[in-house]
């Protein structure tokens, strides 16, 4: 057996780190998308979580890290995604940019850039 599948079995998680400019906005920001949020380290680093997923959220901010990042969401209902995105107007209320749902050659894709710049491609196969 290759040393990377027997070490496959010892891993529980893993969780990408994402920047905030703004720690509290972005909290705020990705509980209202749906996450728990879960406080690691006071005003420094949180974990949100969606089900068994989650991720971690740092309060550090570079703008070429935050405009480097894209997080893949595939579920299997985009549309469902994209119509909770809408309902929480997001754009007007935090800033950032949304695009609706369109087919592309991997799937239908929504998508929504966090108010630190970072990009979600809300998937679905």
């Amino acid at each position: 057996m290759a040393p990377s599948n027997a070490l496959a079995s010892t891993v529980e998680a893993i969780r990408p780190v994402l920047p905030a400019r703004d720690f509290e906005l972005s909290k705020r920001f990705y509980t209202e998308l749906g996450f728990a949020l879960h406080e690691l380290v006071p005003d420094k680093l949180a974990e949100l979580r969606l089900g068994s997923f989650s991720f971690l959220l740092q309060n550090h901010y570079v703008q070429q890290w935050a405009d480097n990042v894209a997080i893949h969401l595939r579920v299997r209902d985009a549309r469902r995604w994209w119509d909770h995105i809408v309902s929480l107007d997001l754009p007007k209320r935090y800033g950032v940019k949304t695009v609706e749902p369109k087919q592309e050659m991997w799937g239908l894709v929504a998508c929504v850039i966090d108010p630190s710049g970072v990009l979600w491609q809300i998937f679905e196969v």
